[in-house]
C-alpha cells in the first residue's frame, strides 16, 4: 500500500549562512543535514537557498513578507527569549503577549521576513494558572483543553517533595 508521508515545512531564504546562523544563534537549532544550497534542522524543517530554488520551479517569482505562514516553536524561557531578541535587534510581529487561551506567545519576522512564533509549552500555561490559584475545571474551560491534560501537566510539573 503507498502512503503519503510529510516530512517537513521547507523556506526559501535569500543566504543560507545568515538564515543558518539566525535558526542556530536565536533559535538553538541542531543542523541534521547541509546540502550547500539546502539545509535540513534536527526539528523537522528546512531552508532553501532562493536562487536554487527559483531554477527548481521554472524561475516562477519568489514573494517575502507576506505574512501567511508561520513557523512554531515552544520554549520554556520566554523573558530570556525576549532579551534574546531585543539584544540581537529582531524585528518583532508583536511583542510578548497573551493569547485568548492563556498562553504566552512573541512573534517576530527571521532575515527573510518569515513569521517565527514561540510560545510557552501548553503544560507550563496549565501550571502557571494553577499557581496563580485557577481551578482544574477553569484552566480546562480558559485553554480549550482536556480536564486529563490539564492534571497531567500539573502533576508532571510540580516538583517532587524531597521529605
Amino acid at each position: 500500500m503507498n502512503t503519503m508521508k510529510f516530512i517537513c515545512p521547507l523556506i526559501v531564504v535569500n543566504s543560507i549562512d545568515v538564515s543558518r546562523k539566525f535558526y542556530e544563534e536565536i533559535l538553538d537549532q541542531k543542523v541534521q543535514f547541509d546540502f550547500g544550497e539546502n539545509v535540513s534542522f534536527e526539528s523537522n524543517f528546512a531552508i532553501h537557498l532562493s536562487t536554487h530554488y527559483s531554477k527548481l520551479i521554472d524561475n516562477k517569482p519568489i514573494s517575502k513578507g507576506s505574512n501567511n505562514f508561520e513557523l512554531y516553536f515552544e520554549y520554556d524561557n520566554l523573558d530570556e527569549l525576549v532579551k534574546r531578541l531585543t539584544d540581537n535587534h529582531i524585528e518583532l510581529v508583536h511583542p510578548l503577549r497573551e493569547q485568548p487561551w492563556r498562553q504566552r506567545v512573541i512573534r517576530f519576522y527571521d532575515p527573510d521576513f518569515h513569521i517565527i512564533e514561540v510560545g510557552e509549552p501548553m503544560e507550563n500555561v496549565c501550571f502557571r494558572l494553577f499557581n496563580e490559584g485557577l481551578e482544574i475545571e477553569q484552566i480546562s474551560t480558559l485553554t480549550l483543553l482536556p480536564v486529563e491534560f490539564v492534571n497531567e501537566s500539573i502533576k508532571r510539573l510540580t516538583p517532587k517533595s524531597t521529605e
